[in-house]
Order: C-alpha cells, then structure tokens, then sequence
C-alpha cells in the first residue's frame, strides 16, 4: 500500500472523482429551485395580465381612452376616475390600458425585424468565418461605435417622426447586438459533430443553418430577446418622449408622460406617474423573466 505521500496524483484525483459520484455534495432540493423560480413566475404572471389588458382593453378600460372632458381636467385619482384624469380630461386608466397595446406591439414589430437581421448575420458570420466573419465584424462593430439614439434620430430627420419610422430605426439599431450574440452561440455550434456529418452527406449549408442550426439556437436567444424585449420598450418610450415616436392622441405611454410635464410644474403628478409606473413594471418584468429564462434555457445547463 502506497503512502499518501507518494500516491500519484491522477489517481488521487479519480479517487476524489469516484467519491464525489458515489456521495455528491449536498445541493438545492427541487423544493429550494422552485422557491428561487419566484420572481420568474411573478413576473411571468405580471406579465400575462398585461398581455390580457391589451387584448380585452374596450372591455377594461371605463372610458373612451380619446374622449375629452375640459371639466374633469387633471382630477385627482378617486371613484370616478381610479387613476386620475390628464391636462384634457381624459380618464388616465382607459389610456394606461389602451396604451398596453402599442407598448406591447411596438416593441415586439422592432424585435421581429431586429431578430431577421441578426441571426440571419450573426450565423452567416460564423458559418463562413474568414473574411465574411471580418466584415460583418467591422460593421457591427461600427454600429456599436455610433450612438444609437443619434442613429435613429438621423432616421427620423430623413424619413419623418412616427411610430413606424421609431420601429425601423430602432430594430437596425438592436440588430448589430442580436448579430453579435448570435454569432458567439453560432461558433460553438457549428462545431458539433452533427455538423460535419450533414456536411459529409451533401446537405447544403443553408439547410443546415436553416433547419438544424438556428433551431438550436433558438432556446438560449428567447431569453436574451425577453430581456431586449424591455429595453425596446423603453427605447421607443423614450422617442415618443422626445417627440420622434408615437403622434397625439396616441395613448402610447413614452407620449403621456411627456403630455403630463406640463401638470408637474403645478404639482400634479399623476399624469406624468401613471404611465411612467406603468413603463418601469412592464420593464422590470421583462428583466427578470428575460434573465431567469436564459438562465434556464442556457445551454450550459
């Protein structure tokens, strides 16, 4: 029997390996998983009911979202109006509600064409490599060297302010970094043994990529794209805030916060803070279901 002094060390370790396999080390049971699952549940059910206040919104919402009333003006939050009325009168609630669908369909219209744009780059650069993989890097890493909101603002500067101008923009504008991520799933799996098989069989590499490549892919981008899906909202709140996005008496919600400054030097700010509550929850929201389910759906898992 060897000493421990002179035990050689790759049988140390292998012993240390069959051990840990015979006895693992204590871990979170399924009960403590799905405790830290919560928030993703929360959030997830959070975002249900907004998704459930778009779709049935003439039915939820009290009031004609558009319907002035220059004798309610800026009323505060109380039976009649649960959530206050704005600087025309008009019930902040129906607005809020029917502002669920624009803030919903908006963002979902740029990842849509931000999505075609990226994946379609990010694999056509790690398929190819060589100097395809150095242009389409040179490029995006331009994009990302030029500010996005000066970007878009150009675009609207050409083609005119509007809700679909601030979607186009803003979906070139994410497609560099949807590219990028793409493209470092894209390497590992172009590696796989799976693939070479196909190619030795003569299927094509747009088959490949189309069918087996991306499809693959899809599990880890759901995740990255939720969590885009928040800062796309925020990014087109932020246009309409500026004046570049939605036009009034759009209900969008970027839009009411800024027809409510002008209730914020009087004091009143319930105009300004429902719709800007209702932003940073949806945002929030998204967040944490966007992280837990790439978390979930990694592939290193």
């Amino acid at each position: 029997m060897t000493s421990p002094a002179t035990r050689d060390p790759a049988t140390s370790t292998a012993d240390t390996a069959r051990r840990d396999t015979a006895y693992p080390a204590p871990g979170r049971s399924a009960s403590t998983r799905r405790r830290g699952n919560g928030p993703l549940w929360v959030g997830a059910a959070f975002l249900g009911a907004v998704v459930l206040t778009a779709l049935f919104a003439p039915l939820i919402a009290p009031y004609d979202p558009d319907a002035i009333d220059f004798a309610s003006v800026w009323t505060p939050p109380g039976a009649e109006h649960w959530l206050g009325t704005d600087q025309m009168g008009r019930d902040l609630l129906s607005r809020v509600v029917f502002g669920a669908r624009e803030g919903l369909l908006a963002p979902l219209a740029l990842l849509l064409l931000a999505s075609a744009l990226g994946v379609a780059a990010g694999t056509l650069a790690a398929w190819r490599r060589g100097w395809v993989d150095a242009v389409l890097a040179r490029v995006t890493d331009v994009m990302y060297a030029f500010p996005g909101l000066l970007f878009v603002v150009l675009v609207v500067a050409v083609f005119g302010s509007g809700m679909t101008t601030a979607v186009v923009a803003l979906g070139l504008a994410f497609a560099p970094i949807i590219a990028k991520f793409t493209r470092s799933l894209a390497l590992a799996e172009v590696a796989r043994p799976y693939v070479d098989a196909y190619r030795v069989q003569g299927v094509s590499g747009l088959v490949i990529c189309v069918r087996y490549v991306i499809p693959n892919l899809a599990p880890a981008l759901l995740g990255y794209l939720v969590v885009l899906f928040g800062e796309a909202l925020m990014g087109l709140a932020t246009l309409s805030f500026l004046g570049f996005g939605a036009q009034a008496p759009s209900s969008e919600w970027g839009l009411m916060v800024q027809e409510g400054q002008a209730a914020l030097i009087q004091g009143v700010l319930w105009p300004s803070l429902v719709p800007g509550t209702a932003i940073a929850l949806v945002v929030i929201a998204f967040n944490i279901v966007g992280v837990r389910l790439a978390d979930l759906l990694s592939p290193r898992r």
